[in-house]
């Protein structure tokens, strides 16, 4: 199974047992209890599907978990030197990778359901998700031995470094189980310390509120002011913490699916043309890309905001435009712009 898995661009794979691990249950509890979760509430409304692979589908005995490389062939990091471009994290700036990981995974489920007929093991069951269900991918990856979970919270792989997209198959198939993953971290803090926002209370432990990618994506209102000269030019997630860990010099992007290479236009955008989107223009730019579930309006407060410290006066004209936006949230964060602006450059 995992040569197939293989041919089908899944670069790591393992099977975890289908129960609760109490230990991942009690700090998702935890986490969820302090609030941590912010305005994600639908990470609590389904705490009881989260808690475990049984507790969302009891007839589950494994979970396969898998991952795609999307390793990078530069350092993400380095657009922040160039504040008119924007900075788009790596894992958006090519296809979305929901319809790519989602289509390998319901190929591979086929593939374990037709081994099953011929094995004569009769009905095989299998459920595929990937970022859009009550899952758990980070933990239930380090339990099928993919990695582990970093002091930054996402999966950390010796191969792949802090590069993989995750995606698990559920099923009622009795396989043999895979040893978890060891914690390497060591004492290295390097993700804690590249944090612009201070979002790791502790070691394996995000405050998501506080957290770029939360603000830039999942944050629907104002973004608090607190945090905003931290956002630099990041228009729409973070590679911070990710970007700084030791591992990824293990990483090859050799190894990463052609889909995810990124678009030429979304490596290092210029943020006057993408303040300059309506609707329209913004639904064609991110056609088949994660970027566009965020919508025009909560894209162009982030180019705002990015504008804001970008202290180029070149930008000041469009900045000015949007103060009068329909959408109340774009307007306050044009007026922010517009004010940065002229105290940075005295104009």
């Amino acid at each position: 199974m995992a040569a197939e898995a293989a041919r089908l661009g899944f670069a790591a794979f393992g099977v975890a047992p289908a129960s609760e691990n109490a230990r991942t249950a009690l700090r998702f509890d935890d986490w969820l209890a302090e609030g941590m979760h912010g305005s994600m509430d639908w990470m609590e409304a389904r705490a009881h599907h989260r808690r475990s692979p049984q507790g969302l589908w009891p007839e589950a005995q494994r979970v396969i978990g898998l991952g795609m490389s999307y390793a990078p062939a530069t350092d993400p990091t380095v657009l922040a030197a160039y504040p008119d471009r924007a900075r788009i994290s790596v894992y958006a700036q090519g296809k979305d990778y929901h319809d790519v990981v989602k289509k390998a995974l319901k190929a591979l489920a086929r593939w374990l359901v037709e081994a099953g007929k011929k094995r004569g093991l009769g009905d095989v069951g299998v459920k595929v998700f990937v970022d859009t269900a009550p899952v758990m991918e980070k933990p239930l990856g380090e339990a099928a031995g993919l990695g582990w979970q970093g002091k930054h919270t996402n999966l950390v792989s010796r191969d792949h470094g802090s590069w993989l997209f995750l995606g698990a198959i559920y099923t009622t198939l009795e396989l043999p189980l895979d040893e978890p993953g060891e914690d390497r971290c060591g004492s290295c803090r390097a993700c804690q310390d590249a944090c612009p926002t201070q979002a790791f209370p502790a070691p394996y432990r995000l405050d998501a509120r506080r957290c770029i990618s939360y603000l830039t994506i999942e944050h629907k209102g104002p973004i608090p002011e607190e945090f905003r000269e931290a956002l630099g030019n990041r228009i729409y997630g973070c590679d911070d913490c990710l970007a700084a860990c030791p591992w990824n010099k293990f990483a090859d992007e050799a190894h990463a699916m052609r889909q995810f290479l990124p678009r030429a236009e979304l490596v290092a955008p210029r943020l006057a043309e993408l303040l300059a989107l309506d609707d329209a223009g913004f639904r064609a730019l991110f056609s088949g890309s994660p970027i566009k579930r965020v919508g025009r309006d909560r894209f162009v407060r982030n180019c705002l905001i990015a504008a804001g410290n970008s202290g180029d006066a070149g930008l000041r004209d469009v900045v000015a435009g949007l103060r009068a936006d329909p959408d109340p949230v774009v307007a306050e964060a044009a007026d922010w712009a517009f004010a940065r602006l002229a105290a940075m450059t005295g104009a």
